[in-house]
């Protein structure tokens, strides 16, 4: 076992710690990755490049013959598409952040933070903080290119609503991506891992397309994606619509996601030998 092992003095450190102490290490630690940022800027390029390439690619790909289908054309279909692309925002940054966190631990980084007393929570939540703060500079990149293929903007409560209902539901996602940057080998692992959980959610969603044009098996699915839940509260809340049910069923989703795999994760980063 390494030196970074959890030992009983370190079990009930956190314990110890208090909330401003808490809140005080992960000011720090959000301060340290904010400086690494800085001095890496193609860290950014995926929050920066993401929103512009996927909202042209799917407007002008897929918006005449999608944007027919719901009776308005590729107009019809900016304004279905990019509330659903706010949606998938977050699952992709949140991949970002298990697979960052991953080469934390291989370089030695982490392990110095163990050794620290601080608490071990606080290093999670400052990556966590630092990638919503990524997603809402991806979701603002986003807005704009909407905006410039045509997205009309009618409701800016509705807005700044579904932005937030994405990050939220974003961070409970990254609990998830942290579990995987813990446990898994390597980066390559963690990214692959996620291609294979992110594809399935993201395309078998109501996210790209209405659902009433898939097959009767994969509507059915889509009924059951927290992802579908999530694009059509956001629809709901920019551009109008019904929002209440699947506000609530992101929301539900949002808590279950936090409670299981929140402990699971700060769990695994105080034990990992």
């Amino acid at each position: 076992m390494s030196a970074t092992a959890l030992t009983p003095a370190r079990a009930g450190q956190d314990a110890r710690i208090t909330l401003r102490g808490h809140l005080r290490h992960t000011g720090a630690l959000v301060r340290r990755n904010l400086l690494w940022i800085r001095q890496d800027p193609e860290s950014m390029f995926d929050a920066v490049l993401f929103p512009i390439v996927f909202t042209l690619l799917f407007v002008y790909v897929f918006g005449g013959s999608i944007g027919q289908a719901l009776g308005g054309g590729q107009e019809a279909y900016v304004q279905y598409i990019v509330p659903g692309l706010m949606a998938m925002m977050g699952m992709n940054m949140a991949q970002g952040v298990g697979t960052g966190f991953n080469q934390d631990f291989n370089s030695g980084v982490m392990d110095r933070f163990r050794s620290l007393p601080i608490g071990r929570g606080s290093v999670l939540f400052a990556k966590i903080a630092v990638e919503l703060a990524r997603m809402l500079i991806a979701t603002t990149i986003l807005m704009v290119v909407g905006v410039l293929v045509g997205f009309d903007i009618t409701n800016w409560p509705g807005l700044l609503a579904a932005v937030g209902l994405s990050a939220v539901f974003g961070s409970a996602l990254m609990w998830i991506f942290l579990t995987l940057g813990v446990t898994m080998k390597n980066a390559q692992s963690v990214q692959a891992m996620g291609f294979l959980v992110l594809m399935p959610l993201q395309f078998g969603s109501s996210i790209f397309a209405p659902p009433q044009s898939m097959p009767g098996w994969l509507e059915s699915f889509t009924e059951y994606n927290p992802l579908s839940s999530l694009a059509d509260a956001a629809r709901g809340l920019m551009v109008g619509g019904p929002v209440a049910h699947d506000l609530w069923l992101t929301l539900g989703w949002t808590v279950a996601i936090t409670a299981v795999m929140a402990p699971v994760a700060i769990h695994k980063f105080r034990t990992k030998d």
